[in-house]
């Protein structure tokens, strides 16, 4: 099983999950952290958490970054992560 920090969130009327990874998940491929994005859509749904997942992570120079909508993307690109961290008020389990 697998444990993850979220921020279950209402961002400007929209419900998000904000999952936050480490920093090892910057070395995935585009294809792999899609996977996981929609693995991690799927558990928090079934977890009763509405809203689109976001994966937020900080790179290994300590850089934000997500993976997001697009929609979401201009709030996301002005987010500070440790806020973000900050309003942290689940955990997830998926397994």
């Amino acid at each position: 099983m697998a444990e993850f920090d979220v921020a279950h969130l209402r961002i400007q009327g929209v419900d998000v999950v904000i999952c936050f990874l480490g920093s090892s998940f910057d070395h995935k491929s585009q294809e792999e952290q899609q996977q996981t994005q929609a693995a991690l859509q799927i558990c928090s749904g079934n977890a009763g958490l509405a809203g689109n997942v976001v994966l937020v992570w900080q790179d290994s120079f300590g850089r934000f970054k997500f993976l997001a909508p697009p929609n979401q993307h201009p709030f996301f690109k002005t987010a500070d992560f440790h806020q973000l961290h900050r309003q942290i008020n689940k955990r997830l389990t998926c397994g």
